[in-house]
């Protein structure tokens, strides 16, 4: 049996807009009774973090059941140990980029695919023939977007949300406040 491990889960669609409702002391209830202990959540919309013995895969699939059984949702989640997680905030390609509206990780499943390298290349050509100031930096499983006109107006954003990006990796993205929060639960 394999020791003990910290995972964050990033749960896509959850309490977004007023669809996928989930009031998080459910959600911990309902993971702590499947086995996930010391269950920590971080706003609303489906930041985790945890320990288990099991697998970063064997975590997600317990969370995608918890939230079909539980809340009637079906939604990808991203699971990510601890050591993996705070490595991939570490190797932020934009750290020189302090605010939070400008700065968004989409992480994925897995490493993004040939195809999903395309999209992200294809996605900054656009950007850059329309004069944007918008910015991307694939690293494994994260795509880094650096957006100084804010996430809303980013037409970059929009071609690479992480649902359409590489769509059998179920992406999905956090701001660069939730990223570091997310980071400080680990620690």
């Amino acid at each position: 049996m394999a020791g003990v491990r910290t995972h964050v889960a990033l749960l896509r669609g959850i309490n977004v807009g007023g669809h996928g409702k989930v009031p998080m002391a459910e959600l911990r209830r309902a993971l702590g009774e499947r086995g996930l202990d010391d269950v920590v959540t971080h706003v609303q919309s489906g930041n985790v973090a945890l320990t288990s013995s099991a697998g970063d895969e064997e975590v997600a699939a317990t969370i995608a059941a918890a939230l079909v059984e539980e809340f009637a949702l079906e939604r990808p989640v991203v699971v990510l140990g601890r050591e993996d997680y705070l490595a991939a905030v570490a190797a932020n390609p934009f750290a020189r980029v302090t605010e939070p509206t400008q700065l968004h990780a989409a992480f994925h499943a897995r490493p993004l695919s040939a195809a999903g390298h395309e999209r992200v290349a294809a996605a900054l050509a656009a950007e850059r023939a329309k004069g944007g100031r918008g910015d991307a930096v694939v690293d494994g499983r994260v795509v880094w977007l650096h957006l100084p006109d804010g996430l809303g107006r980013s037409e970059l954003a929009g071609r690479l949300a992480a649902r359409t990006a590489e769509p059998d990796q179920g992406g999905t993205m956090r701001n660069l406040a939730t990223v570091r929060k997310l980071a400080e639960l680990l620690d």
